[in-house]
């Protein structure tokens, strides 16, 4: 029974072996591995259930922080690339890109618009009335050569009237020259080797040098004249070529050069400010590619900062595309109704000055070939500049022009040319005391009557064509004059706003 015993026991012990080996390889198989620490608070914080997409995010961007800090200990270059790569870097690197854009959106908005308002005002305060200045300066010139001439002509004592026209003339030039003087920089001539020489100084050093020795002359023809002295004839056409040849010629070129200190600028007036469009729109589209990607990254909507500097750029290129457009349109009609004009007419009153110096020196030399070739190509001049002012006024501009006064012109024009015709037939028959009355006498078909109507009726145009321009250059300048400075404080607002309503998502980073 012992042996059977033993035997048994040895068996079941052999069985009982495997047994628990079995039953340890379970134990490990069922054993689960370790979870980390991330999964584990993602389960205990869901309760049990898988993590939501953003909290799977703000531990993926956990962990970018963890691995940068590991990483900042080893390398300076690989610690600042892995935070311009990670989710925080890029919303700083965003804030500061919208903060610098905005900012010379801004000032660069205000300093071209601030530029404009400049150009236009100096347009109304100086450019403008230097021109003006100018013009009266060439024309007073003219008149008083012409008052002299038909002053002479009439023989012995001048008729008052053309003597006070003569004074009238000179004293109005003398004052024009001295506005022209005062208000005209650069070197004067002379002053040093080095500097550089204004043009303008020279003509004004050639104006006011030869109009005292122009009126001398006169006085000297004047009183030999009236003794009856032959040589009388000789000073005044001394003093007349010294008037047409150096005197005028200063006075037009000092002319030309103001009117295109005027017409310059408005090629660059009459242009919308394209750069100032351009750089406030790409400030837009990166606030608004900022907002989408806010959205997409944060589930929000909205973020308050970048939604107020969208809103502050928004507002600044609707307030520049308005006041642009009401600038441009009205520079343009400054130009189209007023400058233009203003220039044509300018020129038909010179040439006009013009003509009636030939016409009446030409008696005082007895020069019917030379003087009225002059006389000729100023009038024909003078219909052509009438004719397109009027083809103009069809046309939608030169309105400032109404067609009266067009029309009175053209007729005192046709009117003076019929007349000289007579005056060359009288030469050539040899009365000259019939064609001396009809060059200056009072009656309604001479030509003193049809000058005095023509040059009438050409600062009546010259004073509404002027008055035009400088209304609407005065509309342009009040329309941009607080564009600059809006626009620059939004463009501030849009920069301090914008990093405002980024600093709190990048908070959720630290």
């Amino acid at each position: 029974m012992a042996g059977d015993a033993s035997s048994v026991r040895s068996r079941t012990d052999r069985a009982r072996v495997p047994l628990e080996k079995r039953r340890s390889s379970k134990v490990r198989t069922r054993t689960p591995k370790p979870l980390s620490s991330a999964h584990s608070l993602s389960t205990e914080r869901a309760g049990g259930r898988p993590p939501s997409p953003q909290l799977r995010r703000a531990l993926t961007d956990r962990r970018e922080l963890i691995a940068t800090a590991r990483d900042r200990a080893h390398s300076p270059i690989s610690s600042a690339r892995h935070l311009a790569t990670s989710s925080m870097g890029k919303l700083v690197a965003i804030a500061v890109a919208l903060l610098a854009v905005c900012l010379f959106s801004g000032w660069y908005a205000s300093s071209t618009l601030n530029h404009r308002t400049e150009i236009l005002q100096d347009t109304v305060n100086r450019t403008e009335p230097l021109s003006e200045t100018s013009q009266v300066l060439y024309s007073s010139l003219s008149i008083a050569d012409a008052a002299a001439n038909a002053a002479f002509i009439s023989g012995g004592l001048e008729p008052p009237a053309l003597r006070q026209r003569y004074s009238d003339a000179i004293a109005t030039a003398s004052n024009a020259l001295i506005i022209a003087a005062s208000n005209t920089g650069g070197a004067t001539p002379g002053a040093s080797d080095a500097a550089p020489v204004d043009p303008m100084h020279v003509d004004l050093t050639i104006l006011a040098t030869n109009i005292p020795v122009y009126t001398g002359i006169i006085e000297t023809a004047r009183t030999n004249n009236r003794l009856g002295n032959p040589v009388g004839s000789a000073y005044l056409g001394e003093a007349s070529s010294l008037m047409q040849d150096t005197i005028l010629p200063a006075a037009q070129r000092l002319y030309e050069r103001r009117s295109s200190a005027i017409a310059d600028p408005q090629h660059t007036l009459t242009t919308p400010p394209w750069g100032v469009y351009v750089v406030l729109t790409l400030a837009l589209i990166g606030l608004l590619l900022t907002s989408g990607y806010l959205s997409r990254r944060t589930r929000r909507r909205f973020n308050v900062g970048v939604l107020i500097a969208t809103i502050a750029i928004i507002i600044g290129l609707t307030w520049l595309l308005v006041a642009g457009l009401m600038s441009v349109s009205a520079t343009n009609n400054a130009v189209n109704n007023g400058s233009d004009p203003l220039r044509q007419l300018t020129q038909a009153r010179i040439e006009t000055q013009q003509a009636r110096s030939a016409q009446t020196l030409s008696l005082v030399r007895r020069d019917q070939v030379s003087l009225e070739e002059t006389y000729r190509k100023a009038n024909d001049s003078i219909a052509r500049t009438l004719i397109a002012l009027k083809d103009q006024r069809e046309l939608g501009k030169a309105t400032s022009v109404s067609d009266a006064v067009i029309d009175r012109a053209i007729k005192a024009r046709n009117g003076w040319e019929q007349t000289n015709t007579q005056i060359n037939q009288l030469v050539a028959a040899g009365d000259f005391r019939q064609a001396r009355a009809l060059t200056v006498g009072d009656a309604s078909n001479s030509a003193a009557t049809y000058y005095a109507e023509l040059d009438s009726a050409l600062v009546e145009a010259i004073t509404s064509a002027r008055t035009v321009f400088r209304d609407d250059v005065n509309t342009a300048q009040r329309v941009l004059g607080f564009s600059g400075n809006g626009i620059w404080t939004l463009g501030i607002l849009a920069a301090l706003a914008a990093p405002i309503g980024l600093i709190p998502r990048v908070r959720e980073y630290m």
